[in-house]
């Protein structure tokens, strides 16, 4: 049995954990904006240690930190881990006298935390990720002030932390960039084979791209673009990843999507796009899409075998004439 209580999980659980891998800050890099940031918060409460912490399945580690030692905890051990499941900040004027914590390792021993105070890290699709905290070696309290800048100060954090993870999308479209798709499809791969559950690709090209670019300019390309990346977008859920993997290239990876659903889908899109309006083009020329779905076999040893199949799979529909979609049979 645990020799202190056991934290809270958050409602959206499951959803959180995506959303915190999906930022890829498990091999965050120091960061002088954030540890500006943290420095300011423990001046400003006068404070001793000062945490920017993020919670995973079973820890959580540190991306700034002031006044400790510690790279990371259990997160059975974390007063993060309770901040994280609510909207609050988290205020803990004493530990030695909180059931929740008086037989934490981190109260009685080093760094002996008595006061904490956690304002959540909460991502723009609306889901804690972490804290940002202050905490000190003896009991105190904080004033409603207090709390206010300290949340002020958090959301400070969380804006810089959304701008990293924006410097790896596409500038144009706003979607993932090919690597950081790559990255996160193998994370959702080991994450169907774990649930068992059915995993779909689809990779759209857009017919005739470089003549777009040439004839109307690539201004218009990238409007092209930016509409067929928001038709995409308003068509698939939250968890699904979206990515811009090559110069006229979409892919979309559908979690818990059987072939069906996904080759409907890609229908679905190929046919939307006859309808964007383009204002170079007059009505004079239609988007068209020449699209691949693909769906996870036992037989993938990694994304990228998914990767290629529905690669090879729209390469075929551009062979077979374009406007069209191909769905290649697992193997």
């Amino acid at each position: 049995m645990s020799p202190f209580p056991d934290y809270p999980v958050p409602v959206d659980e499951l959803q959180r954990l995506r959303s915190l891998e999906r930022h890829d800050l498990h091999d965050h890099r120091k960061d002088p904006h954030l540890d500006r940031l943290l420095e300011l918060a423990t001046e400003l409460l006068d404070a001793p240690i000062g945490l920017i912490s993020l919670i995973d399945a079973d820890r959580q580690w540190f991306i700034a930190r002031q006044g400790i030692d510690l790279d990371e905890t259990p997160r059975k051990m974390a007063f993060c881990a309770h901040a994280i499941a609510s909207n609050g900040v988290l205020v803990v004027p004493d530990a030695l006298e909180d059931p929740r914590f008086n037989t934490n390792p981190l109260v009685l021993e080093e760094p002996r935390i008595r006061f904490y105070a956690g304002a959540p890290l909460t991502s723009e699709d609306g889901h804690n990720l972490g804290t940002l905290c202050v905490i000190d070696r003896k009991p105190r309290q904080l004033s409603d002030q207090q709390i206010h800048l300290l949340e002020r100060i958090a959301e400070l954090a969380m804006r810089e932390i959304e701008m990293r993870r924006q410097s790896l999308h596409c500038p144009i479209t706003h979607l993932l960039g090919r690597q950081l798709f790559l990255q996160l499809g193998e994370l959702e791969l080991a994450h169907a084979r774990e649930r068992h559950t059915p995993l779909s690709l689809v990779i759209l090209d857009i017919d005739n791209f470089r003549s777009i670019n040439s004839r109307w300019g690539h201004r218009t390309g990238d409007e092209v673009l930016t509409k067929v990346a928001d038709l995409c977008r308003s068509h698939v859920a939250n968890q699904d990843l979206i990515g811009r993997v090559g110069d006229e290239e979409i892919a979309i990876l559908l979690i818990n999507s059987t072939d069906q659903q996904a080759t409907w889908l890609a229908e679905t899109l190929l046919e939307g796009a006859h309808h964007i309006g383009v204002s170079s083009f007059h009505n004079e020329q239609q988007i068209h899409l020449s699209g691949g779905v693909t769906t996870l076999s036992d037989t993938d040893s990694d994304f990228a075998s998914l990767f290629q199949r529905a690669t090879k799979a729209s390469e075929l529909a551009r062979v077979n004439g374009r406007d069209q979609i191909v769905a290649m049979e697992r193997q």
